[in-house]
């Protein structure tokens, strides 16, 4: 060979593969047509794709250090000077497609990933449960096993591509001949077909079936946890394996409790004499009944902690605690014995009469006492 492809393309004989396709790409951008026009530019364009052609393929990169013709076999640059380039293997130098997948495409493949919601309610939320759900999914054809063909029949093999799952055309351009490649659109580039198709799954191999499923609920989720069933999702055309199946919890809203992370929340109304004097009341939870102290002097807006008495903590151990807010409430209807208590009472208490910013509020820095000194201030 009286071409020195190595020298073309700027790399030693030893040279890699990968160092083969970088040096490549950069001359290939340098002397593109679209970039360099001229006719000197494209001829030298077309010298240096053949030498990629030639040392990117390690029979013909084999052969042509041996002395012999890389081409020879194929007719492609011999008598007629014009050489065939394989489009694809082009593309591949230009863009770093190296990886692109040649050749017929299974025809089994995954299924796709399933997703459906699950209503539960706070208690279940919390200690966890155990719940049977229905589903409807694609499930593998009992009656061609998910081969897609009938009974008695099979897949055959492509009679216009011959199996390869594409099929190739050579157009004339001024690199001379390129070669490109297309699926198959006998086969649409599974390299086979079916010339009787299953009647139960019409040639897809599967079936929509439903079925019912048992799906242990942790303790601890809440609203938007997913839980993952592998291999319950939908199974995959022509017998390709089974995809994943996710439950996305809702938990509906409580009457009494609402939730925060793993802590609970209630509001208890307590009477203004219970809170004066002192009680304790019993409050349902969700473990049961549970014993409320509430001591006496009690205020509107004070909380009682009881620890451990809340949600669980989804994968880790423990609960978190139950806040009881207590709201003192004022009667607003009293019968006249309840009134005259009252006053008596107010009466012992000296709150009978009450005037804001007299000296009793100011000393004990009651709000207009605070703004006073606000606006006299120097």
């Amino acid at each position: 060979m009286s071409t020195d492809y190595y020298a073309l393309l700027g790399v030693s004989r030893d040279a890699s593969p990968e160092e083969i396709k970088k040096a490549y790409r950069k001359l290939a951008r340098e002397l593109h047509p679209d970039v360099n026009p001229d006719p000197e530019h494209q001829e030298r364009f077309k010298q240096v794709t053949a030498a990629y052609e030639v040392l990117s393929d390690p029979e013909k990169r084999q052969m042509y250090d041996l002395g012999g013709d890389p081409f020879g076999r194929g007719g492609g640059f011999g008598g007629g000077g014009g050489a065939t380039f394989d489009f694809g293997d082009i593309m591949d130098a230009f863009f770093g497609g190296g990886s692109t997948r040649r050749g017929p495409r299974p025809r089994a493949r995954r299924g796709q990933d399933a997703l459906i919601r699950l209503d539960i309610d706070l208690s279940e939320a919390v200690f966890g449960t155990t719940r049977d759900i229905t589903v409807d999914t694609a499930s593998l054809c009992g009656a061609c096993e998910g081969r897609g063909a009938a009974a008695g029949s099979d897949v055959e093999t492509c009679v216009l591509c011959k199996g390869r799952g594409e099929i190739q055309s050579v157009q004339r351009s001024f690199l001379g001949q390129v070669m490109t490649s297309r699926p198959c659109p006998q086969c649409q580039g599974f390299g086979t077909t079916i010339p009787h198709p299953c009647h139960e799954c019409s040639g897809d191999g599967r079936v929509r079936t439903r079925r019912t499923l048992t799906v242990k609920i942790p303790a601890g989720v809440d609203t938007g946890t997913r839980i993952q069933l592998s291999g319950e999702g939908e199974v995959g055309p022509n017998g390709g394996p089974a995809a994943d199946l996710f439950i996305e919890v809702v938990v509906a809203a409580h009457p009494l409790f609402e939730r925060s992370g793993d802590e609970l929340h209630c509001i208890v109304t307590v009477p203004m004499t219970a809170a004066a004097l002192g009680t304790s009341t019993t409050l349902e939870s969700l473990d049961g009944p549970l014993d409320v102290e509430i001591k006496a002097g009690t205020q509107s807006g004070e909380i009682v902690t009881l620890k451990g008495r809340g949600a669980a903590r989804l994968r880790s151990s423990g609960r978190g605690d139950l806040y009881v807010h207590l709201r003192v409430q004022t009667p607003t209807k009293l019968d006249p014995e309840q009134e005259d208590l009252l006053r008596r009472l107010a009466d012992l208490r000296e709150e009978s009469t009450m005037q804001l910013g007299n000296p009793s509020n100011e000393a004990t820095g009651g709000l207009f006492s605070r703004l006073k000194d606000a606006f006299t201030a120097k």
